[in-house]
């Protein structure tokens, strides 16, 4: 396979004077951008222009990922031409959240055969429940097949976020690439480095994505005692306090859910995924230095099991993160690419939701998380 990455700016626009000569049934294309982009698609056009037999997808962002660097007002593109590797993309629209699963099952029903080995998904950060959605894609798919992605980002804004789909940003929908035959090699790393504090609690009332009551108090006010001062910054700073859910007491596996929104007229919490009641929460805080060996982690589990040879890196980190590590943000991109072998390409963003695996098997939406998507082929 063949790789590069390119980046676009608004003050100084593309950061080539003319596109790879990389065009084909086989080239991915995956395009990361600044929010802002939905108002000026003319970048997207020149690349479709440029690439009209590709793939090309993409989402708005909280933040781009070029390399080692995360910028913000740009366009991430990283290109990846296969030799041996058949893929396919798919979409659907969500005329509303409620059509997260039906979404899920559609684009894995619509891709799946028996030499698919992978999948890479990218869904609207805000009008999709992203556990539904890999319900659905699960319900279809057998475990063996990989299936990573993320849920597009505005900042911390929480206001509008969009798809690239056939390389034009649409709002309200879901895309996916299958990557296709013996050749392709996909591995994958998800870490979180939060710690637990505070009383694991009783989900006693929930609806979804919607948290009403922990051990029968509401959940809001209590979620405001944590916060204090922070609680005017409702609801970006909810991102510093994530929870942790265990759908079991002794469960060793716990999924990280990050607050989406706040419902002050009934006291509840609204995730990006759903919060089954009878499950068992615990506030979550952060360490930076935990946060930066956590994406470590990330890029060790993602390529252990892969050649030493220059991958295709496909980073997906939170939103809360970025709010966290502040100034040294980009370490964790650094701490990713140090573990990297050399010659590999990155692209990615942060996010609004992590699709991958917790280890082998089918996926599960996180938060909170730096996921890879490493991708190798073979001849």
């Amino acid at each position: 396979m063949v790789m590069t990455r390119i980046a676009f700016t608004k003050e100084d626009g593309w950061s080539t004077d003319s596109f790879p000569e990389l065009d084909s049934d086989n080239t991915l294309i995956c395009a990361f951008a600044c929010p802002s982009f939905i108002q000026n698609p003319t970048p997207f056009k020149q690349l479709g222009e440029a690439f009209p037999n590709s793939c090309i997808i993409g989402c708005s962002t909280s933040g781009e990922i070029h390399q080692d660097e995360v910028q913000d007002n740009s366009i991430s593109v990283g290109i990846v031409r296969f030799e041996r590797t058949r893929l396919q993309t798919v979409s659907t629209t969500l005329q509303n959240t409620a059509d997260s699963f039906a979404a899920g099952s559609y684009v894995a029903r619509e891709l799946y055969t028996p030499d698919l080995k992978a999948i890479f998904i990218l869904a609207d950060g805000l009008s999709t429940n992203g556990s539904e959605l890999v319900r659905g894609i699960n319900s279809i798919l057998p475990p063996e097949v990989v299936v990573t992605g993320g849920c597009a980002g505005d900042g911390d804004r929480f206001e509008k976020t969009w798809i690239i789909d056939k390389g034009i940003p649409k709002e309200h929908m879901v895309v996916a690439v299958g990557f296709y035959g013996n050749n392709v090699l996909i591995c994958h790393g998800s870490k979180g480095g939060w710690d637990t504090f505070g009383p694991e609690r009783l989900v006693t009332r929930s609806s979804g994505n919607i948290l009403y009551e922990l051990d029968g108090k509401p959940a809001l006010p209590l979620y405001k005692d944590y916060l204090g001062d922070l609680c005017s910054g409702l609801p970006a700073t909810a991102l510093l306090f994530p929870l942790a859910i265990r759908t079991e007491k002794d469960s060793e596996k716990s999924l990280v859910r990050s607050v989406l929104g706040v419902n002050e007229e009934d006291n509840s919490l609204i995730f990006k995924a759903d919060i089954p009641q009878g499950a068992y929460a615990q506030l979550m805080r952060n360490k930076t230095d935990n946060l930066i060996n956590s994406a470590s982690d990330s890029a060790k589990n993602a390529t252990m099991d892969l050649p030493k040879r220059p991958v295709f890196s496909i980073a997906i980190s939170c939103v809360g993160r970025r709010l966290v590590l502040g100034q040294r943000t980009e370490e964790e991109i650094e701490s990713v690419l140090e573990h990297l072998p050399e010659g590999s390409i990155q692209t990615g963003f942060y996010s609004y939701g992590e699709i991958s695996p917790f280890s082998t098997g089918h996926c599960d939406l996180h938060n909170q998380t730096m996921t890879l998507t490493t991708i190798l082929e073979t001849e």
